[in-house]
C-alpha cells in the first residue's frame, strides 16, 4: 500500500479504494490508510479510525486555525452511519477528511491485482468550525449520507479543505484577542485527602497564575479520585477526553493544579501532543517574569533550575558512562549528559552567588542594627495588597497590580511614626516582601532564602490580609503555615485587614469576632492609616523592649 499513490486534488483514486476494500474483505477487519496532502500513504494500519489513530507527537505541526494535512481512507464491514469513536479520532487528529468506505462482502481481482466490486458507497466525514466546549461531538463533524464512490470520486478534495480552513482561520483570528497568550486547559484532581472547598479555592488560584503568566484558560475539567493514577495523574478515559479537548478547543498547553513528577510530564505530553505543566512551573515562570533587580533574577534561575534537572529525560540505552575501568567504556558523551552537567556547574556557581547575596544582605542588617533602627517585614499572600500599603506608608513608588506576583524584589523604606507614652517621633525601615502562596514549592523556598531572611531577621511582621477574598481566611493560615516553618522564628506579628472598602459587613464582624487585636485598613483609599501607624509604634516598642502598653 505504500507504494500507491493518489492524485493531490481528490479524496481517493478507484483504483486505491478497491485496493483497501480488498484487502480489508480478505482478512474480514477495518483497515486504515493515512494519505499527505501530496497523494503519498504514510501509514497503515489494520483496526478503526481510532485504534490506528497517528500518535500525537509524530502529528504535523498545526493549530486551531488549521488541520493536519493528512486523510484518511478507511473501510467499515457494514454500511452503518460512521460512530462517535471515529468521530473522535478525526477531531482528536484534525484530520483533513475520514473517507469510510462501506464492503459489498463481493469483488474480484485481475491477474494485474487491480481490485474491483469490493466497494460501491461510502461516507465522507469532516470538520466543522465549531468552539463552543459544551458542543456533543457529533456538532464537531459533518457527515454526508452515503454517498456513490463514483460521485465522491469526482468531488474536489483541495477545495474542501481551503474552504474549511478559511473558515476556521475566520473563527481563530475573531476569537483570539491576543495570539501571544496561551490557549490554556485547567485539570484539576479531587482526592479523599484535600477538602473540597480547598480544592475549589486552590483551583480558581492557579486560574488567576496562569492569566498573570500571560495565558488564556479555555476550559477547566476536574476529576474526583481516590488518589492520583501513578503514571498520568487522571485516568485514561479523562486523558482522552482531554487529548480531544486540546484539539476542538485550540490548546497549546495543560496545565494541572499539583506537582507532576518527571514521568508523568512525560506521559501526558505523549497521549496529550501539547506541553504539560503543574501549578509549580506557572509560579516560577510569573517569577521569570516578575524579578527585575539581579537578585532577584539570580534566584529565580536558581529555582528553575533545580527544577529542571530531575525533569531531562532519564537514562536511555544509549547513555554513556563517563569514568575509567571495567563497565564504562562505550559511546561518547551524550546530549542528555552534556546538559545535565551544564545544569549543575551552572547550580553549584548560582549557589555560591546566592550565598554572597545572603552575606551581603546579613551585613546590611548587622549595619542597621548598630544604628538601632527597627525593622518591619511586610508579608502576607499574593495580592494581598502589601506593595500599596507601603506606598501608601511611605510615599515609596513600587510598582501596584491587581496580579498575583506582581511584584518580586523586596523593597524598604524609611517610616516616620510616633510613639505615644513618650511622644517621641522615630524612624523604622519598613520592607514589603515576597508574597507567599498556598503549597509554596519548596525549591523556591530553597532559592529565596536570600529574601527571606528578610521576614526572619525583622523585629516585627505586619501580616497584610486581603479581606475582600473569598478565601481569606484559609489565605491566614497559608501564610501562618510558612511563617512556622521558617528556620528563625520571626518576631512579634501585626494582623492589617486590608480592603476594608469592598468588604460586607457580615465578613467583617467575622473578622473583628476572631482577631479583636488586628487593624483594618484600605491602603487604596488609605482609610486607617493613623491607627495603623499607632499600632506599629506599639509593636516596635514591645519587640524591642517586650513592654505592652
Amino acid at each position: 500500500m505504500y507504494h500507491q499513490k493518489i492524485s493531490g486534488d481528490r479524496f481517493t483514486s478507484g483504483e486505491f479504494a478497491q485496493r483497501v476494500a480488498g484487502i480489508s474483505t480478505e482478512i474480514d477487519r477495518p483497515v486504515c490508510t493515512y494519505v499527505n496532502r501530496r497523494g503519498q500513504v504514510i501509514r497503515v494500519g489494520v483496526g478503526t479510525p481510532l485504534e490506528t489513530q497517528i500518535p500525537p507527537l509524530e502529528l504535523p505541526r498545526y493549530g486551531a486555525e488549521r488541520l493536519s494535512g493528512i486523510r484518511c481512507i478507511a473501510t467499515q464491514l457494514n454500511s452503518e452511519a460512521p460512530k462517535e469513536s471515529s468521530l473522535i479520532a478525526i477531531v482528536r487528529q484534525r484530520l483533513d477528511a475520514l473517507v469510510l468506505l462501506t464492503l459489498t462482502r463481493s469483488g474480484k481481482v485481475s491477474r494485474g491485482k487491480g481490485a474491483t466490486g469490493y466497494a460501491k458507497e461510502a461516507y465522507l466525514v469532516h470538520l466543522m468550525p465549531e468552539t463552543d466546549p459544551n458542543l456533543a461531538i457529533e456538532d464537531y463533524c459533518s457527515i454526508s449520507p452515503l454517498t456513490s464512490l463514483d460521485v465522491l470520486l469526482q468531488q474536489d478534495f483541495l477545495d474542501l479543505v481551503e474552504g474549511l480552513e478559511a473558515e476556521f482561520e475566520r473563527e481563530y483570528v475573531a476569537e483570539q484577542v491576543d495570539k501571544n497568550r496561551d490557549r490554556v486547559i485547567v485539570i484539576g484532581i479531587q482526592t479523599d485527602t484535600r477538602k473540597e472547598q480547598q480544592f475549589l479555592d486552590s483551583l480558581a488560584e492557579l486560574e488567576r497564575l496562569i492569566d498573570t503568566a500571560g495565558g488564556t484558560v479555555v476550559q477547566t475539567i476536574t476529576q474526583n479520585r481516590p488518589q492520583p493514577h501513578p503514571q498520568t495523574v487522571i485516568g485514561k478515559g479523562k486523558v482522552e477526553e482531554i487529548a480531544l479537548k486540546v484539539q476542538t478547543l485550540g490548546a497549546n498547553l495543560v496545565a494541572f493544579d499539583r506537582e507532576l513528577s518527571p514521568a508523568q510530564v512525560r506521559n501526558l505530553e505523549t497521549q496529550l501532543g501539547v506541553r504539560v505543566v503543574d501549578r509549580t512551573e506557572v509560579i516560577l515562570d510569573i517569577f521569570a517574569q516578575r524579578a527585575q533587580s539581579r537578585a532577584g533574577k539570580l534566584q529565580v534561575e536558581l529555582a528553575q533550575l533545580e527544577y529542571m534537572l530531575p525533569r531531562l529525560v532519564g537514562r536511555g540505552e544509549a547513555m554513556s558512562r563517563l569514568g575509567g575501568g571495567i563497565g564504562t567504556r562505550g559511546p561518547g558523551e551524550t546530549k542528555l549528559e552534556t546538559e545535565r552537567r551544564g545544569i549543575q556547574k551552572r547550580l553549584s556557581r548560582l549557589q555560591q552567588e546566592v550565598n554572597q547575596l545572603q552575606a551581603h544582605r546579613s551585613r546590611l542588617r548587622q549595619q542597621r542594627q548598630k544604628k538601632d533602627i527597627a525593622t518591619v517585614a511586610i508579608v502576607g499572600y499574593t495580592n494581598a495588597g502589601k506593595s500599596t500599603l507601603i506606598n501608601a506608608l511611605t510615599n515609596a513608588e513600587v510598582y501596584a497590580a491587581d496580579q498575583l506576583f506582581a511584584t518580586l524584589d523586596p523593597t524598604t523604606r524609611r517610616l516616620s511614626i510616633v510613639d505615644e507614652v513618650t511622644h517621641q517621633a522615630s524612624n523604622i525601615l519598613i520592607t514589603d516582601t515576597v508574597g507567599f502562596i498556598q503549597e509554596l514549592p519548596p525549591s523556591l523556598v530553597d532559592a529565596f532564602r536570600a529574601t527571606l531572611e528578610e521576614v526572619t531577621e525583622a523585629d516585627a511582621l505586619l501580616h497584610v490580609v486581603d479581606l475582600a477574598h473569598p478565601a481569606w481566611e484559609s489565605q491566614t493560615r497559608s501564610v501562618m503555615k510558612i511563617l512556622g516553618q521558617m528556620p528563625i522564628t520571626p518576631g512579634p506579628i501585626l494582623l492589617a485587614f486590608n480592603k476594608l472598602d469592598t468588604v460586607d459587613s457580615e465578613t467583617l464582624a467575622k473578622a473583628q469576632e476572631e482577631y479583636p487585636l488586628a487593624v483594618f485598613i484600605s491602603a487604596r483609599k488609605r482609610l486607617g492609616l493613623e491607627t495603623l501607624r499607632q499600632k506599629l509604634s506599639e509593636l516596635v516598642r514591645y519587640a524591642q523592649t517586650g513592654v505592652v502598653k
